[in-house]
Order: C-alpha cells, then structure tokens, then sequence
C-alpha cells in the first residue's frame, strides 16, 4: 500500500501546497459518506467545502431506507438516529377531493422501514464528525475548488481560493462531488447530456399546528400541485410550477399566489400571512441531466456532479449517497494497491450507470405524462387508474415505496469497508 501522509509545503510563488491520495471538491451528502469511507478504509483524504458551515435552507432532508441501511452496515445507524428527526412510513395525496395513500414503506425489505427527515446540515455534520475521528480524514471548510491541475491529459489536482489565500492540493484522485453547478466537471470538459425538465419549484415554510394533517401530503387541484413534508412545528412546501414561470408568478402579485397556497391547503389560511416577501419564497431550478462519461485521468464525478436530479420522490440525495458507497467499495483496492487506474473509475461509472438512467427514465415520465398535463390544465383532476389500482389493492403501494425508498440497485457498504478502524 502506498501510505503517503498529507503535507503540506511552500511552492516558489509561497502559494500552500497539499499532497494527499484523494481530494474529494464537494461537502455535501455524496462527498463527504465517500470522505468518511476512504479515511475509515485509512486513505489519506482532504474533502473542500466551499462554505464555511453546511447551513443552508431547502436542501433535501430526506434520508431514504436504503441509506439508513447503509448507516446500520457501518454501525452508524443507532447512534445517528439519536440526532432530532421524523419519520415518514407511508404517504398521502389528494386528488381532487378524494385522498388515498400513495406508497407504504413498512413493507421494504430493510432494517429501517421510513424515510427519516433530518435536516441536511444535521446529517453532514454527523458524517464529518465521524470522519474526524479517523486521522486520514481532512475537512476544509470555505474552501472554493477553482481550477483543476493537470499534467499532460492527467488531472493531478486543484487549486483552491480560502480565506487564508490560494491552495494547491495534489493527489492520485481527484473526485467532483460539488453538485449541480460543478466547476470540476466543467473545467474538466466533461460533455453532459440535458434530459430536460419542464418545471420549477418554489419551497417554502408555513407553521404547522394542532389539527392539520397528520402526515406528508401531495396535493394535485386545478392545475396546480403542491407537496407538504410534515417538519413537526412547520410545513415545508414544494409548490411545482412551469418552467421559467417565475416571473408570470411574481407579477400576479404575492397576494394572488398566497391565495393559491391557501386553495390547496384551506387550513393554511390564516398562516398564509407568515409569507411576507418573495424572499421567503426560494426558486429551486430544476435540471435533468449526466455526464456520458463521469471521468478522465485521475478524475471522477459522482453524485448531482454526475447526473443531476428532479426532486420527484426527493431520491437525489439517496442516488448520490449510493454513488459515494459505491466509488468507495471499487476504489478502495485500487488505492490500497497503489494509484487507481482509467479501469476502476469506469467501473464505477458502469455500477451506477443503470440505477441512474433507470431513475431518471422514471422521473422524466411522470414529468411529461402527469405533471405537465396537471399544471396545463385549470379543471380539477379525477383520480386516475393507476391511483384507483393502489386504493383497490394497497398492497400495490409496495411499488412505489420500492422505488422513493430503496431506488433500483442499491449498494451494499463492502466486508473491506465494514471491518476498516482508519488504518491508525
């Protein structure tokens, strides 16, 4: 095993300098599990995080089963279900006026059978300070990814701008784990493919109170859809618009759109007020895409840096989590054995190429076949068939719960992983 030690120097431009095995670009949920896992399996790795805390509104908080499974495989999973959370086991929707139970996940196949709502600052933070306990694990936070380094066409590093100045790390493995808007993946030329969404989201919060539905809630009426995730004290609302609608919105006034809000959900009327300026309104734009390949020379994307997304079922976090432990199991023989090669990282990439083109298939239906349709209509819906199929049979409820709760092929952390103490 080649054991090299992070260290640091002083180049001739006095610009630090990091040497490390791997340097992960991205603190979010598919950074920082694979952070964790390598500095548990004892790889010397640095993770840059470009804000200085995790602290950031309306980012996905779910924790599907499949992760939670992940988290028991690691012996995680008792203590990080001590930390403030709510469990969802089935969800409800409403149709019109009729109302049904749309999935049911005390039926999977796993330990955990919820979806656990924890706020994604809370789950971060869990994970880096697990990490912390292995000496191989480096966080770095308010540290901004800028450019790669290259050497002829191999990626050797990057160059990072802190509050201290400009920082050079140099490893074997550079991976992109910085979302959506990755300046990895784009200074590395990777070519994306645009699948294409049809709508946005605007997210808010509204207090919640004695009386209001029990559990989280989609609503489809006149042409408008909205989801409610019961957040314990507040709701917090996904209201799903057309794309680039935000401005038509805007200009009907904030009053016309509260009056919206309080159309599905009548028990919000007199909350609705909580609603005070567009500010306490957030547009989340919503990209479809991937990467036709995830990597090149001493580079790796994994997770939104990879494919982004929709938030139908709110399964992006859970696809890159799968990604991190999934780069993790491939990757941590190769390093062990020395530098990981073209072939490994293409390996990776093929073990998560179905399971993403599979999710996104399925999210691009129900975009183009249930969601435009609903919100290009202004008459209200009936029920369909396939939803009358799952009040008929609720055994079919199973289906769906599969897909929000476990997605299609989830990982298993590796015997290699399971039993590493950090190599310490």
């Amino acid at each position: 095993m080649l054991d090299r030690s992070v260290r640091m120097s002083q180049n001739q431009s006095t610009n630090s300098v990091i040497h490390a095995r791997c340097c992960i670009a991205g603190g979010g949920p598919a950074g920082m599990m694979l952070g964790y896992l390598l500095a548990r399996a004892g790889i010397e790795t640095v993770v840059l995080e470009k804000h200085a805390d995790f602290l950031r509104d309306f980012r996905g908080d779910t924790i599907h089963p499949s992760t939670l499974e992940v988290m028991h495989e690691l012996g995680l999973l008792e203590e990080f279900l001590q930390r403030p959370h709510d469990q969802m086991r089935q969800v409800d929707g409403q149709v019109g006026d009729e109302r049904l139970t749309m999935a049911d996940f005390t039926h999977l196949p796993t330990r955990c059978k919820f979806i656990a709502f924890m706020p994604q600052w809370d789950f971060l933070d869990f994970l880096a300070g697990k990490g912390r306990s292995y000496s191989k694990f480096h966080l770095h936070m308010q540290s901004e990814v800028t450019a790669l380094l290259q050497n002829n066409e191999r990626i050797t590093g990057v160059r990072v701008q802190t509050p201290q100045g400009e920082l050079e790390i140099h490893a074997d493995l550079v991976i992109g784990a910085d979302g959506r808007s990755s300046i990895v993946r784009e200074q590395a030329q990777l070519q994306v493919l645009n699948i294409g969404a049809p709508i946005d989201v605007l997210w808010m919060r509204i207090s919640r109170q004695e009386g209001d539905p029990p559990q989280t809630l989609g609503r489809i009426d006149n042409g408008h859809i909205m989801v409610m995730l019961n957040r314990g004290d507040y709701w917090q609302c996904a209201y799903v618009i057309q794309k680039g609608g935000i401005d038509a919105i805007k200009a009907s006034g904030l009053d016309a759109f509260r009056k919206e809000i309080a159309g599905l959900a009548p028990y919000l009327s007199e909350r609705i007020s909580e609603l005070k300026t567009w500010d306490d309104i957030k547009l989340l734009t919503v990209t479809v895409d991937r990467l036709q390949q995830w990597h090149r020379p001493g580079l790796l994307c994994i997770g939104d840096a990879a494919h982004a997304m929709s938030p139908i079922g709110g399964v992006g976090i859970n696809l890159a989590i799968q990604d991190a432990v999934a780069t993790a199991n491939v990757l941590t023989p190769a390093f062990l054995r020395g530098t990981p090669t073209q072939k490994d990282l293409a390996a990776v990439q093929e073990r998560r190429t179905f399971p993403t083109r599979a999710t996104q298939w399925m999210q691009v239906q129900i975009q183009n076949r249930v969601i435009s349709r609903v919100l290009a209509s202004a008459q209200r819906p009936t029920l369909p068939w396939q939803l009358k199929l799952l009040r008929a049979w609720p055994f079919l409820r199973r289906v769906p719960a599969r897909f929000v709760g476990m997605g299609f092929r989830p990982e298993h952390v590796s015997k290699l992983l399971r039993e590493a103490r950090g190599g310490d």
